[in-house]
Formats: C-alpha cells, sequence, structure tokens
C-alpha cells in the first residue's frame, strides 16, 4: 500500500513538473522531450540516459532534452509515474531486463502493458567483481566460500528481482548453492553497490561491465568472470563457464512511452529516437563501453518485450524469487 500511495504522489509531481498529466499529452514533434532514468544515479539506466540525451541534441541541437532521475523498486516507482502521463508524446523511459524481473518481484500494480514500446537499444555482459584486498583472487575461491556458508558471502548489486540478481541465482544454482540463500544486497542504482565494493563493505558485485570495467583496469577492483560466452575484448577477465559455472546472460535496455500516444506521437518519437541512434556520439559510447548494438522497434521490438516478459518470469520462479 506504501509504495502504491508513493507512486501515484510521484505520479502528480511529475504531472505538475512537466504541466501534462493523463489528460495533457502533447506532441512528439515539440521541442522538449524528457527522458526518465527509473534508478538512482550512476547505474546502467542513468548511464544510458545521459548518453542519449547527448545523442539526441546531436542529431537535433534545435531540440530541448533533460533527463531526470526516479529511483526505487527496480523501476516500477518510474513505471506507476510513467502510467500516470497517458498520452504525453514527449517522455521517454529508459528500461530493461532488470525492470521486466523487478516487475515480477515486486508484484508490481502497473506492468509493462501499460506503455508503449519504442525501440530495444543495447545489450550488455555482467561482470562479477570482488574488491583489490578481496582473499578471493579466482571466482573458484568464491564459489567454494559460498559452498561453506552462503550467508557470509555478500554480493551487491542493482534492484531486487533485477538482471544482477538473476546472475547471481543462477550462479549459486550452477555451484550447487540453493539460490534462496544467497545472500543478495539490493540498490536502487549502480554507484551505491560500487561505492560498497570500493569501501570493501561486501564480498562481491554484479553490475554491467560499463559500470565496472575501468576500476578493474585501474586495479580497484579484481573481476573474476563475465558472464559472456567468450572473452571480451579489452577485459582482463575469464568466462563464468571457464571458471565452472554455466551461466550465460546478456542485459539489455531500451526506451518505453506512455500509453494512449496517437500514432502520429508514436511514429515521432520512433523516428526521434531511430535519429539518436544513428548519431556519432550514440555511436562512440557504444563502441566505449562495450555496448552491442542490438536496435529494434516497431513490432519487433513489441514481440521481444512479451517474450523476455514469459521467460523473466519464469527463471526467477525456478530462482524462488517469487512466490
Amino acid at each position: 500500500m506504501r509504495l502504491r500511495v508513493f507512486a501515484a504522489l510521484a505520479a502528480l509531481s511529475l504531472g505538475a513538473m512537466t504541466g501534462c498529466g493523463a489528460s495533457g499529452g502533447t506532441s512528439a514533434g515539440a521541442s522538449a522531450l524528457r527522458i526518465m532514468a527509473p534508478a538512482a544515479p550512476g547505474g546502467g539506466w542513468d548511464q544510458t540516459s545521459r548518453v542519449a540525451e547527448q545523442a539526441f541534441k546531436s542529431a537535433d541541437p534545435q531540440r530541448k532534452v533533460e533527463v531526470f532521475n526516479v529511483p526505487g523498486a527496480g523501476g516500477t516507482i518510474g513505471l506507476a509515474q510513467l502510467a500516470g502521463e497517458k498520452g504525453n508524446g514527449n517522455l521517454l523511459m529508459t528500461m530493461g531486463l532488470v525492470m521486466v524481473g523487478a516487475i515480477e518481484q515486486n508484484k508490481s500494480k502497473v506492468t509493462l502493458s501499460e506503455t508503449t514500446p519504442i525501440a530495444k537499444l543495447t545489450e550488455e555482459y555482467e561482470l562479477v567483481v570482488v574488491p583489490a584486498a578481496s582473499p578471493f583472487k579466482s571466482l573458484a575461491d568464491l564459489v567454494a566460500a559460498w559452498k561453506a556458508d552462503p550467508a557470509k558471502v555478500s554480493i551487491s548489486g542493482g534492484s531486487a528481482g533485477g538482471t544482477d540478481h538473476i546472475v547471481a541465482g543462477l550462479m549459486a544454482k550452477a555451484a550447487g548453492v540453493d539460490p534462496k540463500q544467497v545472500n543478495y544486497i539490493a540498490h536502487s542504482g549502480g554507484g551505491e553497490a560500487l561505492n560498497e565494493l570500493l569501501g570493501n563493505k561486501v564480498s562481491a558485485g554484479i553490475s554491467g561491465v560499463a559500470e565496472f570495467a575501468e576500476h578493474v583496469k585501474s586495479g580497484k577492483l579484481r573481476a573474476l568472470g563475465v558472464t559472456s560466452g567468450e572473452r571480451l575484448p579489452d577485459l582482463d577477465a575469464p568466462t563464468l563457464k571457464e571458471g565452472g559455472l554455466d551461466v550465460e546472460l546478456a542485459n539489455w535496455r531500451g526506451f518505453v512511452a506512455p500509453a494512449g500516444l496517437s500514432e502520429a506521437d508514436k511514429k515521432a518519437l520512433t523516428d526521434l529516437v531511430t535519429k539518436m541512434h544513428e548519431a556519432q556520439p550514440w555511436k562512440d559510447a557504444v563502441a566505449k563501453n562495450g555496448w552491442i548494438d542490438s536496435f529494434q522497434t516497431g513490432q519487433q521490438f513489441t514481440d521481444y518485450l512479451a517474450s523476455e516478459q514469459t521467460r523473466v518470469k519464469a527463471i526467477i520462479a525456478e530462482m524462488g524469487l517469487v512466490s
């Protein structure tokens, strides 16, 4: 109940800030575009949103673009807020696999069926790391400690039910550890998880490669494994499969808009995002961050989103993350 009340208040707040609520949709052809990052600063959604902001400005210099953060509950606070903006053609929300799992984990009353799918943007593999001072020198060391006492191995990551949590559960299952026993510490943004790691407050951390790679290269973190099928270039990290855990998973991110858009607004937003995807700042960021370009729009993305909801629901149910 408290979550629903907060979400309702947040939706009213956003309506006041944008000057348009459920009954005040505006044309996507107008100059202003707002991008919601439904997480705290420092994480993957925030990073993607701010890269997109610069790419939008490059693709359409006359357009005002603003990113704002709405953290909480794996993005479902932001999702509820988006649902209150029905018909608003000047609002995008960055989302992805994390939100699909969080909707199930949090039993969110608002689902992705109450949005307009616009585009899938990228995929990214996950990285498992430990602080530089950690006694765990390899994935085998971590697994041995996990098996001995799961409660003593704390793993920091993003939202409960999100990609990081799913990876932790799949790793535990592959290691012969009950996924329900994983001591997972959830955060609403990657920055919080990173601070715990750098402060030696947790045993290990899981997040997107781009969020940890710099700190691995600087020696502040040690990479134990990456969730790709093969080793990634420019990253000194074995795959989880090399470390003995049969786990492979790619996170993905995309854009959705509020429900109730006119066909003209939906097309205008899709065309704008397509121009953003083709802009050089976006291409440069994809290369720099090691993201995989997986651009989809229209019915292709709508179908993909539906299939992901089915797939993720089955995964987290098997892991015991939902009752």
